[in-house]
């Protein structure tokens, strides 16, 4: 760092510094310039809420002659993760080196994580299904930045209009694939609370009990007082019931929130690279690509920690 300091008060690293900054300001106006050009030949990209359909030329069982253009991409990150743990662990060794010493060291860093939140016990039995999601969800939004998603694809008709349909679209801005990783976790919330608990793990949501008890001893009210007392046990049976029916409900509107938080995070980023890149066609988009990759990690760990979190209240002894 010192010498690289003492290099840069010598003339000719002060040379350096300055044809470094002219150059940028010059790829600044030169992406403003194209980009003027650009916005006078040609429209902004096509900007589709839903998934593009790509045509096809043959037909798809139960799809038809077209597929949404995030099929491709999320088959594509499940080749990625499919391909790194089968290399990772074709050849495992005592002493791992290469890509199984990075591999190991990711997973152990990520389970000692959940291990922290969740404890010794349940981690073991959380962490495959917490990892994946994490996994993949981080991979798919990753992938989404790069160069050929969104920009490389076959011309076709869309409301009326010729427009680029990419062969690629992120993952998770679809709102499918969000929706179906959040039926997932909160599927497994409700499997996860009966294997541990069992039956009385269906007391969340359907309680008709009364909390009342009768102390040993104890007289049994009678006239107005044992009216009261059965009005008293009927009402509460009625309330829990009552909650038990919002615990129902809840249960689906995690997965409305899971679903629409994930989709509208990352849709939200891809327009606003799109929008970034065709204003600007050189260095502009740089620091909202490293703000992509930032948002993608945290929305990654955000869903994955939100459904460990919802696993361990499913499995918590209530009294």
């Amino acid at each position: 760092m010192d010498n690289i300091m003492a290099t840069l008060r010598t003339p000719k690293g002060c040379l350096l510094v300055l044809i470094g900054v002219f150059g940028i300001v010059a790829l600044f106006v030169g992406g403003l310039m194209l980009g003027g050009i650009a916005n006078e030949a040609y429209q902004l990209p096509e900007i589709s809420l839903a998934a593009e359909e790509i045509p096809l030329p043959f037909n798809v069982p139960l799809l038809g002659h077209s597929v949404p253009n995030t099929l491709p991409a999320t088959w594509l990150s499940m080749l990625v993760l499919i391909v790194v743990a089968f290399f990772a662990t074709r050849n495992i060794k005592l002493v791992p080196s290469g890509l199984q010493n990075a591999v190991e060291a990711i997973v152990e860093m990520f389970y000692g994580f959940i291990e922290g939140v969740a404890g010794a016990h349940q981690a073991p039995l959380f962490f495959p299904l917490v990892a994946t999601f994490f996994f993949f969800i981080l991979l798919s939004n990753w992938m989404g930045i790069l160069p050929g998603f969104g920009s490389v694809g076959v011309w076709a008709e869309h409301h009326g209009e010729t427009v680029l349909v990419p062969f690629f679209r992120s993952a998770n801005a679809h709102l499918s694939t969000t929706i179906a990783l959040a039926t997932v976790s909160v599927a497994a919330t409700q499997y996860f609370g009966f294997k541990l608990l069992g039956r009385p793990f269906l007391g969340r949501y359907f309680t008709f009990k009364s909390s009342a008890r009768k102390e040993e001893g104890a007289a049994a009210p009678g006239g107005l007082e044992k009216a009261i007392s059965k009005l008293g046990g009927f009402m509460e049976r009625i309330a829990n019931a009552f909650v038990g029916i919002l615990e129902l409900i809840s249960e689906f509107i995690k997965i409305m929130s899971f679903s629409f938080r994930l989709f509208g995070n990352i849709f939200a980023g891809e327009v606003l690279l799109i929008v970034v890149s065709f204003l600007c066609a050189f260095l502009a988009s740089l620091p909202f690509m490293l703000l992509e990759l930032f948002v993608g990690f945290v929305q990654a760990l955000i869903f994955s920690m939100l459904s460990l979190v919802f696993f361990m209240i499913a499995t918590a002894h209530h009294n």
